[in-house]
């Protein structure tokens, strides 16, 4: 009899020559890459930068920088991590290599961000292709636009890099402004465009807002950028509520959802709204919320020339509710009521239908707060335009796993899991390499959870690539 008095298994741990291979479930983002495109698109846009005797092409150094953000790591000291794997990601630069492809990429920092920018949209428009009707861009109408929010974030900086700055809430590092569009409750969302932007940088500056709009803009394929129209919806909060913001959409002819900053006076017009104007607001799943209510107040600020200035056509819908036991009171408060607006130039729908889009823009928070998981926590490098291509890696690395997710998962769960239980789930599956007839194969240890998932994920991946 084997007594033991240990939790787990006494295990004796030595290094061997076997054939393991470590993150496996990587083989699902490398066929994306191939599936969508992204590899030969990056190739031919990255073209003028690949030195003649250059042995790593600098399309495959960051593609292969963009996988190790995805499988969890954040700086380029990581792709150690898919170099020891060569059966599954091929040949990797040296950390030296990577260094000077990255430093020579920032040398020429706004042609190489447009030429990675064209391949991403190239991709996705191939990506949204393959995906049908389950694309975000599937059918997309005036009442069911594609929603593309904004929002910003803070960096910290852990050490005086080049262009940080104290922050507005007395940290120090960088205030990045992003653009992300939203798949829906049925999946995630995807980078459009970051604007890195130092730590002191506006929350409401109208220039900013405008160049990352417009960046986002002409990263949807499908769309004239600069008239979209109607069935693409700008949804921001109250940072990019500004006459001149708002002046740029309307002329641009999209539809907006912003959020909105009451005037002063917002007590006495508070008493002009009769009680029976009030209308029933809705929770996330559509049921009445207790105590909620929403009013369209366009009529009475207009009246009290509160609109002057503003877009025409433009309506500021008002929210109340009141606060949650606990939330501390503020002056801005009204008869115990917590007031929010955020202005649209929708026209028609239900109040609580349009409130509800408004609300949903929380989703561009998880979308930041997975960028940050896939490398946007601390920009590891010193130079400013090192960081923007950083940046664009980061876009890189969460596209991969978005449209893993949409091609390999589509009727999964898997499809909404966020990055972090990929990682634990999906792509550290354990596996081994063989070789068979001049064949690299990866045996999915059978016991493991997932790995039926993994499976018949890269057996509809591989279902969609194009032969050659």
């Amino acid at each position: 009899m084997n007594n033991t008095t240990g939790l787990y298994p006494s295990v004796r741990v030595d290094t061997a020559p076997v054939a393991a291979a470590g993150s496996a479930g990587g083989v699902l983002l490398t066929k994306t890459v191939e599936v969508t495109g992204l590899g030969r698109f990056l190739r031919e846009a990255l073209g003028s930068w690949r030195k003649p005797t250059a042995v790593h092409d600098p399309a495959k150094v960051i593609t292969d920088l963009a996988v190790t953000l995805a499988l969890g790591g954040d700086c380029l000291a990581d792709a150690a991590v898919i170099r020891a794997e060569g059966g599954l990601y091929g040949s990797v630069a040296s950390e030296a290599t990577i260094s000077r492809t990255i430093a020579t990429l920032a040398n020429d920092a706004d042609r190489v961000l447009a030429q990675v920018a064209a391949a991403r949209k190239q991709a996705r428009d191939q990506t949204w292709a393959l995906a049908g009707g389950l694309a975000p861009n599937h059918a997309a109408t005036a009442a069911d636009p594609l929603i593309v929010d904004l929002d910003a974030t803070l960096v910290t900086s852990h050490s005086e890099k080049e262009h940080a700055a104290p922050t507005f809430k007395r940290g120090f590092g960088f205030h990045p402004l992003c653009s992300f569009v939203d798949h829906g409750a049925d999946g995630t969302g995807e980078a459009l465009a970051i604007q890195l932007r130092p730590g002191n940088a506006g929350s409401n500056t109208v220039t900013d807002h405008i160049a990352v709009t417009r960046d986002a803009l002409a990263a949807v394929p499908g769309i004239n950028p600069t008239r979209p129209g109607r069935k693409v919806l700008i949804r921001t909060d109250g940072a990019g509520g500004t006459k001149d913001f708002l002046a740029w959409l309307t002329r641009r002819t999209v539809s907006y959802s912003i959020g909105w900053k009451l005037p002063e006076a917002m007590p006495d017009l508070y008493h002009q709204v009769p009680e029976q104007a009030w209308q029933d607001a809705v929770n996330a799943d559509g049921d009445m919320r207790d105590g909620a209510g929403l009013v369209d107040l366009t009529d009475i600020l207009a009246f009290h020339g509160h609109l002057r200035g503003w877009p025409p056509r433009m309506r500021v819908i008002v929210r109340r509710e009141r606060p949650h036991p606990g939330a501390q009171l503020r002056f801005e408060d009204v008869d115990g009521y917590r007031l929010t607006a955020f202005a649209t130039n929708t026209a028609r729908g239900q109040l609580a239908d349009l409130e509800l889009r408004h609300r949903r823009r929380a989703r561009c928070e998880d979308r930041i707060r997975i960028s940050k998981q896939t490398g946007l926590m601390n920009l590891p490098l010193h130079g400013f335009d090192q960081n923007r291509i950083w940046c664009a890696l980061v876009m890189l690395a969460t596209d991969l796993i978005a449209w893993t997710q949409l091609l390999a998962f589509p009727n999964e769960d898997a499809r909404r899991w966020e990055p972090k239980r990929l990682r634990l789930r999906v792509f550290s599956i354990p596996a081994a390499l063989a070789r068979h007839s001049r064949r690299i194969l990866l045996h999915i240890k059978d016991t493991a959870p997932f790995a039926d998932l993994v499976l018949a994920g890269h057996q509809r991946l591989v279902a969609l690539t194009r032969p050659t």
